[in-house]
Order: C-alpha cells, then structure tokens, then sequence
C-alpha cells in the first residue's frame, strides 16, 4: 500500500509540473509586448530616416539639373517641370517646392523665399525644399512648422533637415 501512495504522489506531481500557470503566461506577454513597442519604435524612426536621406538625395540631385540647365540655357529653370522632376512627390507623397530667386526681377520673391532665424534669405539663387514628414511649413526655417523640412541653403552648400540648419 505504502507503494501504491508513493506511486500517486509521484503522479500527481508529475502532472501538475507539465503545464503553465497563468502568472507565467501573462509575463512572457507582457515581456514579448514589451519587447514589441521597442522594436516598433526603433524601426519607425528607422524608417524616417530613409525617407529624411531619400528626401536629401532628390534634392541634391535636383540641384544638379538645376545647374545643368542654368548653363545651358543661362537661366534657372521656372519650375521643377523644365527639368523633368515636375511630378516628383517627396518621401511623404508632397511635391518638393521649388523657387527661381535669381531670374525674378520683381521683388515678389522676397516675400516668398526660406528665412533663417535672422530672417536673412537662406539661398540667393533658389529655394528647392520638402516640407518633411507633416505637409507642413512656414518661411522661417526655424519655425516649429519648418523642423521636419529638408531644405536646400547656402546656395546648396547645406541640404539636410531644417533642424539641423
């Protein structure tokens, strides 16, 4: 008899050690949900640096044509179109802006042209930007709106993020 409890003991052990309770599991999901949200984040902002890097090189590369065609034709294009970059939606699906300073003659363009913190103008031939991530955008580049920009300034000597401007 004495054999036969042991035989029972054992089992019943047996048994109760093949599964899980249910505090385990609610901490391998809090642990995996955790470990979710990291790498959500980490890959968003993984992700909006591409399109921020994506957003620089079309505009460096506008750039280039621009210039092409201003030593061919000895003008600056009047928009994106003339060099064939008119459809082109930025990373964000906004077309890129594009503004002729140095072929307009009326002072309209001081009025629409990308400012500094001093409101001094940012370029003296053009202005070609992005507005980034949220469509928006002032003419101070450093107007919370005009951050997230990528913008072209110092005649093309800075392309990159307004914030770091």
């Amino acid at each position: 008899m004495h054999d036969r409890l042991s035989n029972m003991t054992l089992t019943k052990t047996k048994r109760s050690e093949k599964g899980f309770t249910l505090l385990e599991v609610l901490a391998v999901i809090a642990i995996i949900a955790i470990l979710a949200a990291i790498a959500l984040f980490a890959y968003a902002g993984y992700i909006e640096k591409t399109r921020n890097k994506r957003a620089t090189a079309e505009i460096m590369n506008m750039s280039v044509a621009i210039e092409g065609f201003r030593t061919t034709n000895e003008r600056y294009p009047n928009n994106l179109g003339e060099i064939g970059y008119g459809g082109l939606l930025d990373p964000w699906g906004h077309a890129y802006e594009y503004l002729n300073i140095a072929d307009d003659t009326t002072t309209n363009w001081q009025g629409k042209c990308r400012r500094d913190k001093m409101l001094n103008p940012i370029n003296s031939d053009y202005d070609l930007y992005s507005m980034g991530a949220d469509g928006q955008t002032k003419k101070q580049v450093s107007n919370k709106d005009s951050l997230d920009d990528i913008i072209r300034a110092n005649n093309g000597a800075f392309v990159g993020l307004a914030a770091d401007y």
